[in-house]
């Protein structure tokens, strides 16, 4: 029997639920931010946010290493579009 199997996470679960906690608290976070009146409450709320988003990337880039969260290379092509369509 795996750890799954015995109501124990293995390290692609937990990665998976910190990196899905993760972006959970960034959000709120940037609501927060976005959305107070108080400069030194704001800055506060931005530092913080910040370092989630550190936080974050570290898991990101964790489980992208460890071949749990694949990504493709965008072509150069589709990256020029992209661009043109915010330009415009």
């Amino acid at each position: 029997m795996t750890e799954a199997t015995q109501g124990y996470l293995g390290d692609k679960e937990m990665l998976s639920d910190l990196l899905s906690t993760q972006k959970h608290i960034t959000n709120n976070y940037n609501t927060r931010a976005g959305e107070c009146q108080c400069a030194n409450l704001r800055g506060a709320f931005l530092n913080i946010l910040q370092e989630e988003h550190s936080i974050q990337n570290d898991l990101f880039c964790e489980s992208h290493s460890r071949g749990w969260y694949p990504t493709k290379e965008a072509p150069a092509t589709e990256i020029s579009a992209a661009k043109q369509m915010f330009l415009q």
